[in-house]
This record gives structure tokens, sequence and C-alpha cells, in this order.
């Protein structure tokens, strides 16, 4: 059964850093592209930052361009989105992702399997 479980979430001040985490399973994680997503209240699912299983292809949204770092550790099944200078507008809840995807359009995932939880991020003073 293939599940993403998304952590490392929180409230941080404007300015602040997280590192969100994403463990996958029932799945092999380096032969699919990854990829982190958000949802913002009353918004829809955007794409934020993704990596193709090749490592060739890499895409970062304009909003979070210089400030997020995707990586992968594919011997742990885990996939990380580090999260530097954070703003208000970078609070949602936070989705990861795997599948097939062209290496040059990584977030065009055709997932393994369905969105887990998420992890929820709120940057407020």
């Amino acid at each position: 059964q293939v599940q993403f479980v998304e952590s490392g979430g929180g409230l941080v001040q404007p300015g602040g850093s997280l590192r969100l985490s994403c463990a996958g399973s029932g799945f092999t994680l380096n032969s699919f592209a990854v990829g982190w997503f958000r949802q913002a209240p009353g918004k829809e699912r955007e794409e934020v930052s993704c990596l193709s299983n090749s490592d060739g292809g890499i895409y970062y949204a304009g909003s979070v361009k210089g400030r997020f770092t995707i990586s992968r550790d594919n011997a742990k099944q885990l996939v990380y989105l580090e999260l530097n200078s954070l703003k208000p507008e970078d609070t949602a809840v936070y989705y990861c992702l795997a599948g097939h995807s062209p290496d040059d359009r990584p977030c065009e995932i055709s997932p393994v399997g369905p969105w887990g939880q998420g992890t929820q991020v709120t940057v407020s003073s």
C-alpha cells in the first residue's frame, strides 16, 4: 500500500526556517520523481518544488526560488524541503508526492499513490 507521510511543519515567525520531511512507503523512491505541493486556505493546491528521479530536472515556483531547497534520500525513502526566509504567504498545508514525470517537467507527476495528510506550516508573528 503506497503511503506518503509528511512531517516537520509548525508555527514560525517571518524570516524563520523549517525542514519538512516526507516518508514514502509501498514503492521504491529512486524510481520516481518527487514533488512538494501546498494548499493555502481558500486556494487551490499549487506546485512548490519538484525533482526528477534522475535529479536531472528540478523546478521551483517563482515565489519560493532562492528560499526553499528540495532534496531526497533514496536509501531512506525520504524527501525533504528546506524552507528559509519564510513569509506569511508561505502559510499552507504542505504535501509530497512521487510518481513518473518528464525530466523537463518534473512537477507533472502521475502519482504512485494518494495524497497524504500533509503538514501545516504557519508563518506569523
